[in-house]
C-alpha cells in the first residue's frame, strides 16, 4: 500500500525540514493552465518545504478561501500581510487579483525543479536520454513578472 504524504499544517516551523519531521523535499504534481507557459498540465514538481522565498520564486500555497487546496504560483512581492501572488497565464486568474494578498504562514514551499513524466512509449535508451534533455529544467526567479506588473 502506497504512502499518501500528508500536507503540513500552515503553523508548522520553517527549520529546514519538512511536514511531520520529514525531508523538507517532496514532488508534486501540477494540474490547470495557471502556470503556463512555465509549467503545463501534467508536469512535476520538486518542491522544497520550508525554504526562503524571494520575489520571482514559483511556490506552493494554500488557497486562501479554501485552505485543503494547494495552489502553485510566482511570488511576485512582500505586501503588509504577505505575498503578493501571481498565475504566469494572466487569461487563467485565480491569484492575488482575485483574492489579495497571502498570509506569509500560506505558502509552504518553493518549487526547485520542473519535469514532465515520461510517456508510456518512451522506454529505449535514446528516448530517456532525448526526454532527459527536455523534460528536465530548474524552476527559478529569473523569470520576470516585472513585465505583467508594469501592464496592469
Amino acid at each position: 500500500m502506497r504512502e499518501v504524504p500528508e500536507v503540513p499544517e500552515p503553523t508548522w516551523e520553517r527549520s529546514g525540514r519538512g511536514p511531520a519531521g520529514r525531508m523538507p523535499f517532496q514532488v508534486v504534481e501540477v494540474t490547470g493552465p495557471s502556470m503556463v507557459p512555465t509549467l503545463y498540465h501534467g508536469d512535476r514538481l520538486l518542491v522544497h518545504y520550508g525554504a526562503r522565498v524571494r520575489p520571482g520564486d514559483v511556490v506552493i500555497l494554500r488557497h486562501p478561501f479554501q485552505q485543503d487546496l494547494l495552489v502553485v504560483k510566482r511570488a511576485a512581492e512582500r505586501r503588509r500581510g504577505g505575498w503578493w501572488v501571481l498565475a504566469d497565464n494572466s487569461f487563467a486568474g485565480g491569484d492575488s487579483t482575485d483574492y489579495g494578498t497571502v498570509p506569509e504562514d500560506f505558502v509552504l514551499a518553493r518549487a526547485r525543479v520542473r519535469y514532465r513524466p515520461l510517456k508510456k512509449g518512451q522506454r529505449s535508451v535514446r528516448a530517456v536520454l532525448v526526454w532527459a534533455a527536455s523534460a528536465v529544467r530548474p524552476v527559478s526567479a529569473a523569470r520576470s513578472v516585472s513585465r505583467r506588473l508594469r501592464a496592469r
